[in-house]
């Protein structure tokens, strides 16, 4: 487990697969209304590729959490301490 991305608004969590060290999947979590989604496999790989091409424009903190703005609507599960 790698965090990613920590703003004000949002947390992005990076998970690896213990056997083979490849991207198990993200969390990203909407801080504000403290819901959060799990994403792995092609949509996690879809998830990489896109961060890896925003980061190239070193975005700003609005534009980083203008992109998961885009995952708000698919966040159905609160946030809950583990």
């Amino acid at each position: 487990m790698n965090m990613i991305y920590n703003s004000p608004s949002y947390c992005v969590v990076e998970f690896r697969d213990v056997d083979t060290q490849s991207v198990g999947g993200y969390e990203i979590m909407d801080k504000a209304a403290r819901r959060e989604i799990f994403i792995a496999g092609a949509l996690a790989l879809r998830f990489r590729s896109d961060v890896e091409n925003l980061i190239a424009t070193e975005p700003t903190i609005e534009e980083v959490d203008a992109y998961l703005s885009q995952f708000d609507d698919l966040m159905q599960h609160p946030i809950t301490l583990h």
